[in-house]
Order: structure tokens, then C-alpha cells, then sequence
């Protein structure tokens, strides 16, 4: 009866102590995270900035095309140039408001 006693003692103190110095408590504490940086503000006109970005391409490939078209290729380029100038105009207009 002592010795199931003191075997169980032992187990319940070696439990203990493998709870406490376990590899579980071998894992490092993680520091708190210094101050965390801001994100960046959202872009304010995605629309207007893919529809720059879509303009610049169009107008790449339009001046790339081999054939003329009958004209209208020079129309469609000169046309998007004169979009891509008011899509700069209206992100001016609204970094003065």
C-alpha cells in the first residue's frame, strides 16, 4: 500500500513538473508587437486609375497595329488620347477639392 503511495506521489509530481518544464513550456514567449504601422490609405479613385491604365494600354496596342484600317485606327488612337487627357484632368480636378 506505502510503495502504490509513494508511486503515485512520484507520478503525480513528475506530471506536474513535465507540465512546467515541458516542451510546451520551452516555447518562447512572443514579444508584443512593437507599435504597428498604419496602413496605407486606400486608393481614393480605383476607377479612374485602372480606366488610365486600360487607356495606356489601348493606346500601346493601337499604335503597334499593322494596318490603318481606313483611318479609323488613327481615329480610335487620337480618341483615346483625348480620353487618357481627361481621366488626368478629372484626378487633378479632385486634389484641388
Amino acid at each position: 500500500m506505502r510503495r502504490t503511495l509513494l508511486l503515485c506521489a512520484a507520478a503525480v509530481v513528475a506530471f506536474s513538473l513535465g507540465m512546467l518544464f515541458g516542451p510546451a513550456a520551452a516555447q518562447p514567449v512572443a514579444a508584443p508587437a512593437p507599435h504597428a504601422i498604419p496602413a496605407p490609405a486606400p486608393e481614393p479613385h480605383p476607377e479612374i486609375r485602372a480606366a488610365i491604365h486600360n487607356l495606356e494600354e489601348a493606346q500601346n496596342h493601337l499604335e503597334k497595329a499593322a494596318r490603318d484600317f481606313g483611318g479609323h485606327r488613327a481615329k480610335a488612337l487620337e480618341l483615346t488620347r483625348q480620353a487618357l487627357a481627361e481621366c488626368n484632368e478629372a484626378l487633378k480636378f479632385t486634389e484641388h477639392r
